[in-house]
């Protein structure tokens, strides 16, 4: 039986001031996800119909060594630390098995 992927599903409450500024950060870090990561599955950021300063980033890896590539690429490092000052609060993070 294959091993399951690794999955992440992460809710971001963003200060209203600088929600373009999470968006741009954010959309780079998506692009270069898909551009440089081809065992990251799934890098989506989605925003809520009824609060537009709360997102959702879901990701799903091929696996925990796909998913510690991730974490250690050189852009996370620069683009993570200007994501989260970008935050209101915490972020809330939940890990997830990915079945095939």
């Amino acid at each position: 039986m294959p091993q399951p992927g690794k999955s992440f599903v992460a809710t971001l409450r963003v200060k209203p001031e600088r929600r373009e500024d999470f968006i741009e950060y954010q959309t780079e870090l998506k692009r270069l996800v898909h551009e440089r990561e081809p065992d990251a599955w799934v890098y989506e950021l989605l925003q809520s119909d009824e609060d537009e300063n709360l997102f959702q980033c879901v990701a799903t890896f091929k696996d925990e060594a796909a998913f510690d590539h991730h974490m250690h690429i050189d852009f996370h490092d620069r683009l993570v630390p200007p994501i989260l000052d970008c935050l209101a609060e915490d972020m809330q993070l939940a890990f997830f098995k990915s079945h095939q």
